[in-house]
């Protein structure tokens, strides 16, 4: 067995032994925030239901735009022209069957909460880890790019997103659908090739003293990567080379370069390799089963 494939399977059984437990699998991003409407929509029939009764308080059909707006503290739906209070001030969207719901153009997995907060709307997304990174994934790196990148892409969205659960809890949700968290495209972003990337690392998260680390990552650091963006030293985050030469420095810097993943992958690097360069005396830990 070759270097390359003992340090691989290393890297493996490490990532099975070590087992991590998380505070719940389901994550909360918003999509909309104060907004003075929604347009909303599912690919099969769906429900509005009452948060606080559990009762359905409209129907949804298939494949057909809805307008949401706020009325008097409530939730107002537009139908036939005329909007109709739906009496309650939260309410949660999802199809009968398997499906996805839609609001901003955009089609995505799991459930959409929507609610009054400070006289307009909010519209999250409730949707389970493993396809939050689904829609991560695509959103933040090309699905052209090497597949051992977008590996690597994958572990540390899934550890950025678990180590900033609640970041944005002051908003009602977990993160924010850009940048300022993490792009994140829903289920129109989704491709054969990222979604493969997101299964094959299921649950793979990255971990220092035995905690899930934020790992930052931007898309080039411009040379060398970055450990003072916010102050202080991060015992995980490192300056090393970042391998995006010629691409000139595109976000903070800190952490994997994306275009420097990327560059390592073309040279025979794998997922863990690449993880491991740009964060230092990290492990790797599957999440458990019961998170």
């Amino acid at each position: 067995m070759d270097t390359m494939k003992k340090i691989i399977l290393s890297f493996i059984i490490l990532a099975i032994n070590l087992i991590i437990s998380t505070p719940a699998n389901a994550i909360k991003i918003g999509l909309l925030t104060e907004v003075e409407q929604a347009g909303v929509g599912t690919n099969v029939n769906g429900r509005l239901i009452d948060v606080h009764t559990n009762k359905t308080v409209c129907t949804l059909d298939a494949m057909k735009g809805y307008i949401i707006v706020p009325y008097h503290e409530k939730i107002a739906i537009k139908s036939a022209g005329h909007y109709y209070s739906l009496g309650t001030d939260s309410v949660v969207l999802r199809p009968d069957t398997e499906g996805f719901v839609s609001t901003k153009g955009k089609w995505y997995r799991g459930k959409l909460m929507i609610k009054i907060m400070n006289g307009r709307l909010l519209v999250i997304n409730d949707i389970d880890l493993e396809s939050y990174i689904k829609g991560v994934v695509p959103s933040e790196m090309p699905a052209a790019w090497e597949y051992e990148a977008l590996k690597a892409q994958a572990i540390a969205a899934r550890s950025f997103a678990l180590a900033n659960l609640g970041k944005q809890a002051k908003h009602g949700y977990d993160l924010k659908d850009n940048t300022e968290d993490q792009a994140y495209g829903g289920a129109s972003s989704e491709t054969n090739r990222t979604n493969k990337a997101v299964d094959e690392t299921h649950g793979l998260v990255l971990t220092y003293d035995m905690k899930i680390i934020s790992a930052y990552y931007s898309a080039s650091a411009g040379g060398m990567t970055n450990t003072q963006a916010w102050g202080g030293n991060v015992p995980y985050l490192r300056s090393v080379p970042s391998f995006d030469d010629n691409v000139a420095k595109n976000g903070h810097g800190v952490g994997m370069s994306q275009h420097g993943a990327n560059n390592l992958a073309k040279q025979g690097y794998n997922a863990y390799q690449i993880l491991q360069y740009f964060y230092q005396n990290v492990k790797f830990a599957k999440l458990s089963q019961e998170s």
